[in-house]
């Protein structure tokens, strides 16, 4: 029996030993705890943090290293901070450690309006530079009014733009085939015609359209037509035209206008009669597109009279040379010439 318990003894010593330095470790874990904790926090702190977007805080300092080091330093260094009972362990909490911001926190507020916009010059943004702008290239577009309805003294139409557009690129659209310098300068004529046309096509419609409307409406699907873009642009066209006669029956322009659109789409007979009264009204370019009906119409010789004739009464004319050349040559389009170069805008 002595030696029963002689060998029992050693060995329940051993376990109570085993079991007291078990708990001198879990301690020793529990009370380096805080330290951890008051590093995450102060590596937590030390980033930016947002709020939401009715107020943009921004954060313009880091925590203080010192007053976080000597906190985190302060709590290790206190052993009665977390008691502990040899009957029971207790649970253990991290102190809680708050980091001091050395600057402080700005909150964006917008700066004060103006009849420009926010005034950068308060400094609101700072170490940003004021920008500078500088304007060149400056163009006046003179203003043109037309009247909207026929015989009315009302209601009036702003066609500064439109007068402007139309001008610049008629000598590249307004006669078949069209030609342009490139690409994208036809390809912006084609979309801003669109546009044009669909603004005035509702004032056009009316049966008291004035002459002005009805012309320049004429003029832009004319245009249009000449670039493909559809049979109703031909349609409107020489409807438009045809009531612009109606109202100014002596208007040069107009018949030039309607007996062009129909010799150059094939109409060489009924064209005729327009383009002779709008010569008879002293509308030279009506004599050129009678000279392009002579040629499409195997007339090649009474087309080069009639370019030479014109040639000699207009001198200071440079295109005619060049359509004289084109007879020559044995061509049938005397439109089809280098064009002026132009400088029509996407969306403009």
């Amino acid at each position: 029996m002595k030696a029963t318990n002689q060998s029992t003894l050693p060995s329940s010593v051993s376990t109570k030993l085993a079991t007291l330095t078990a708990l001198a470790t879990a301690c020793a874990m529990l009370l380096s705890t805080p330290v951890n904790a008051a590093e995450a926090d102060a590596a937590a702190t030390s980033a930016p943090s947002a709020v939401d977007s009715s107020k943009r805080v921004i954060r313009l300092a880091q925590p203080k290293a010192a007053t976080t080091s000597s906190n985190t330093e302060s709590t290790a260094s206190q052993p009665n901070l977390f008691p502990m009972s040899s009957a029971q362990p207790q649970t253990v909490r991290p102190a809680t450690t708050q980091s001091n911001f050395a600057g402080t926190t700005r909150v964006y507020e917008p700066g004060p309006m103006t009849a420009n916009g926010i005034d950068l010059s308060t400094n609101q943004f700072a170490n940003i530079p004021t920008p500078k702008v500088q304007v060149s290239d400056i163009s006046f577009v003179p203003t043109i009014l037309i009247p909207q309805q026929s015989g009315s003294n009302g209601d009036q139409l702003d066609v500064s733009l439109l007068d402007d557009f139309i001008e610049d690129v008629s000598p590249n659209a307004r006669h078949y085939p069209p030609n342009f310098p490139n690409r994208s300068q036809r390809y912006y004529t084609r979309e801003k015609i669109k546009v044009l046309a669909e603004w005035i096509e509702p004032y056009a419609q009316s049966p008291n359209a004035s002459y002005d409307v009805l012309l320049r409406a004429a003029k832009l699907n004319g245009m249009g037509r000449n670039l493909d873009l559809g049979s109703d642009y031909t349609i409107r066209g020489g409807k438009y035209v045809d009531r612009a006669i109606k109202l100014q029956p002596d208007s040069g322009e107009a018949n030039f206008l309607y007996g062009m659109m129909l010799s150059e789409g094939g109409g060489f007979k009924e064209g005729k009669k327009y383009l002779d009264k709008a010569v008879s009204l002293g509308y030279t370019e009506a004599e050129q597109s009678l000279a392009q009906s002579d040629l499409l119409s195997d007339r090649r010789d009474n087309a080069l009279d009639r370019l030479r004739r014109l040639a000699s009464e207009n001198p200071n004319n440079a295109i005619i040379p060049q359509q004289i050349k084109l007879a020559e040559e044995g061509k049938f389009y005397i439109w089809d010439i280098a064009a002026p170069d132009i400088n029509v805008k996407p969306g403009a």
